[in-house]
């Protein structure tokens, strides 16, 4: 169930953030089932100088809860529709989400955009890219700077821009600020419902009201 890549992520992870659970999603194969088998392992882990991050299950422990995380009260809401076919279970430094679509695909859900990128039908093919390129899909340099200079974050936060990606802002430390996760998805639920059907190079005028 778990493969090789995954192990290697396994390898170099910090964790647990949750206590030993024994989860079953109620599916015998598929993405949902490599999840259930992974935070089965570990429950909850860091990896890449906490440049991601994958969420426990249950009650207790440090960090987002993947169930609660995944309640639309918790950011959803803010998306209105963009994100509810998404079962979230982790997110990169800058709230990035790693996220299984329909319990078959895994993909990237941009904060800013709610727009996808597909990793694979499993969970191996999403760890085989994170292993590609730390720096890029992990964040793991920034990480490692950006904690060194500013002190580490807490589990339950993350880098949200002044100025937004999608509008041009940098991927600097002066154009970053530390917020709760769950904060910074609601406030940039607003900003992926102006943007999500926008053509490449549409210029952008953003609204809060």
């Amino acid at each position: 169930m778990i493969g090789p890549k995954t192990e290697e992520l396994l390898g170099r992870a910090r964790g647990p953030m949750g206590p030993q659970i024994e989860l079953d999603f109620g599916v015998e194969e598929g993405p949902l089932a490599e999840l259930a088998a992974l935070l089965t392992r570990m429950n909850g882990f860091f990896l890449f100088n906490a440049g991601v991050q994958v969420f426990r299950a249950g009650d207790d422990g440090l960090g987002p809860d993947l169930i609660a995380w995944n309640d639309a009260d918790t950011w959803k809401y803010t998306y209105e529709g963009l994100a509810d076919d998404y079962f979230c279970f982790g997110q990169d430094l800058f709230g990035v989400q790693f996220a299984i679509r329909d319990g078959e695909e895994v993909v990237t859900l941009n904060p800013e955009t709610a727009r996808t990128t597909s990793l694979g039908d499993s969970l191996e093919s999403w760890a085989e890219w994170l292993l590609a390129d730390p720096d890029v899909h992990g964040a793991a340099g920034f990480a490692l700077n950006y904690q060194r200079e500013n002190g580490a974050l807490e589990p339950d936060q993350r880098l949200i821009p002044l100025q937004f990606f999608v509008g041009g802002g940098a991927y600097d430390a002066d154009n970053l600020v530390v917020r709760d996760a769950a904060t910074a998805m609601r406030i940039r639920g607003p900003i992926a419902q102006q943007v999500h059907d926008l053509p490449d190079g549409a210029r952008i005028r953003f609204s809060t009201s």
